[in-house]
């Protein structure tokens, strides 16, 4: 059975809410969700880990990712499966909507890992963002401001696909 972690930072709680409805999902126990404002970096008990931010401003992490991610940059992922979800505004915010995730993404991908949970940005109405890699979002994005119906299929779709990758 493979071990999941989810890691997560969120200033509205709305990172905080679909990291839950992931974990519920997947059977993940609350012991196994850690919001990196409190988290550690060791990733040793588990086989996947969920890095999920918010994506602030005009595409920055999420505050609590900015102390976090200069210890993911020294943590050991070799051997790991890793996916990456986050939240945005992909109205107001369309020229940076998911860059959190993306900001995640280049610390992680030289790091011995292997990133799965890609997602189509067909369905997506955005400018740009740094979470496109080959055409595709790094990860899951959700847009509660303006998408909320389509947040539920998305959370599903994804969650069904990392079950897929693992």
């Amino acid at each position: 059975m493979t071990k999941i972690g989810i890691y997560y930072g969120s200033t509205t709680g709305n990172t905080q809410d679909v990291a839950e409805e992931i974990a519920r999902k997947l059977n993940i126990t609350k012991e196994d969700i850690h919001d990196v404002a409190k988290a550690n970096v060791n990733f040793s008990p588990y086989d996947l880990i969920l890095f999920g931010s918010s994506t602030m401003g005009f595409g920055d992490l999420q505050d609590d990712w900015e102390d976090y991610i200069d210890k993911v940059k020294d943590a050991d992922l070799s051997g790991k499966k890793v996916a990456l979800f986050g939240c945005g505004d992909s109205s107001s915010y369309s020229d940076t909507f998911g860059d959190a995730i993306g900001k995640i993404y280049q610390v992680i991908k030289d790091k011995g890992c292997q990133v799965i949970g890609h997602v189509e940005t067909k369905g997506y109405t955005f400018d740009d963002s740094e979470a496109v890699i080959d055409n595709r979002f790094i990860g899951l994005l959700i847009d509660n401001d303006n998408e909320s119906d389509l947040t539920d299929d998305r959370i599903d779709n994804w969650v069904t696909q990392l079950k897929n990758e693992i």
